[in-house]
């Protein structure tokens, strides 16, 4: 294991450093879902905690809300009750464990089998373009479902708008660590022009103990729930695969194999098991702290658990959550057209990346019919048993491949040189 001697007030200043790079979509994510803050706040410490107690203490990654479970979170929260959706969340984190056990016993070559990228790219589409409208309606004044609108029209794109522009002008043009905040940047401006326009409701706030417990909320476990919510970490849990080979790319070590890909994905999957049990936001890696680690070549582990170590403490600030529960609707809705745009550019760039043929008659099938089930609302079943959006494609989407024939031959076989297997 690499030994570092970072001197304390350092790593102290840098673990602050991180959390302030991953704090804009930390917080946004809960607040998107209706989810508090501040148990955000602390599951994404315990949880990155957890990972580094798994991990020895040797991958330099934070761990916090994964934009992948909005959607499902907000559906299975209108459909089940927020205590069945953490119950499905908790299930969702044995899914990497599962997929960890599999890659100790077979190898990381089972992950590519099972979910290579014409596979996954379709369903993180799926996510993006699927959560289009609720960033729309809330740029609009709206809630995320469109069914009241909550500020005047006009008012809310004087807010939303500049937001947005705010953050994508310090996303394209910001310097050193300041490119890494934009959506920080977004907020500020939004917040500072929802204060202006006096709608921001500060009686909260004042009201607001200074010390006060995170709204801890215990999981219910409810088979409709879990079967929503399940087939969701495919998603996310690929992308933390390529989270841990980034960020050993950035530090020059081989994660994959020390500590070990079977362990990051159960330390992962034991936050956001952890973070469902005390009701809040499944975790990921998170790439802002990646490019953070890149830029001031902060390798140390170590100063992953201060940053931990201070989101646990903010956790317990209840002035401190109470002013981000008062963040207008039009600030994060100016800000999520860009995020959940970029989202579905990921998995665009998925397809790019990996040079997935599209000609071909099986890549074309299982891209298509996966958007489809994952944006047009197809249900299938109902009740306890019913699945639909983000679960229903990644189940289809896995099931497409497995069943047609030719499955090694999604790459281009222009660029391969060769000719797909029949």
């Amino acid at each position: 294991m690499q030994q570092y001697d970072d001197p304390l007030w350092r790593q102290i200043i840098a673990g602050a450093q991180m959390l302030f790079v991953a704090f804009g979509a930390l917080v946004l994510m809960p607040l998107i879902t209706g989810m508090d803050p501040n148990v955000a706040l602390f599951t994404a410490g315990f949880g990155t905690l957890l990972f580094q107690l798994v991990t020895r203490r040797q991958v330099p990654v934070f761990l916090a809300s994964s934009f992948a479970f909005i959607a499902p979170i907000i559906a299975a929260k209108a459909e089940f009750g927020l205590p069945a959706t953490l119950g499905g969340v908790v299930a969702a984190g044995f899914v990497y464990t599962f997929l960890g056990l599999a890659v100790k016993v077979k190898g990381t070559g089972f992950i590519d089998r099972l979910l290579p990228p014409v596979v996954i790219a379709p369903v993180i589409i799926s996510i993006g373009l699927g959560l289009s409208p609720v960033a729309a309606n809330m740029a609009m004044g709206k809630s995320g479902d469109g069914s009241a609108q909550l500020i005047p029209y006009d008012t809310a794109m004087l807010i939303s708008m500049p937001a947005l522009l705010t953050t994508l002008v310090v996303a394209v043009f910001g310097k050193g660590i300041f490119r890494l905040v934009p959506i920080l940047a977004g907020v500020a401006v939004g917040y500072g022009l929802a204060f202006a326009f006096g709608i921001v409701d500060t009686h909260a706030v004042a009201a607001a103990p200074w010390l006060a417990l995170p709204a801890f909320v215990a999981p219910e476990f409810h088979w409709g729930a879990i079967l929503f919510m399940v087939p969701v970490a495919l998603a996310p849990a690929i992308e933390h695969i390529g989270g841990v080979i980034a960020v050993g790319g950035v530090t020059g070590q081989n994660y994959l194999k020390n500590p070990g890909l079977h362990r990051t994905l159960l330390g992962d999957g034991l936050a956001t098991s952890a973070a469902g049990l005390f009701g809040g936001p499944p975790n990921t890696t998170y790439a802002e702290v990646t490019g953070a680690v890149m830029l001031t070549r902060n390798f140390n582990p170590k100063i992953m658990t201060w940053a931990a170590g201070f989101a646990i403490v903010l956790a317990f600030i209840g002035k401190f959550g109470a002013s981000l529960q008062s963040i207008p609707v039009p600030v994060m809705g100016g800000i999520l057209c860009l995020l959940f745009g970029s989202i579905a550019v990921v998995g665009l760039n998925t397809l790019i990346r990996h040079q997935v043929d599209l000609s071909l008659a099986r890549n074309l099938v299982i891209v298509s019919v996966t958007l489809v089930f994952g944006i047009g609302g197809i249900v299938i079943g109902n009740g306890e048993i019913g699945l639909k959006g983000i679960s229903l494609c990644g189940i289809i989407a896995i099931a497409l491949n497995l069943l047609l024939p030719g499955r090694d031959s999604w790459r281009s076989q222009v660029l391969d040189g060769e000719q797909p297997r029949p």
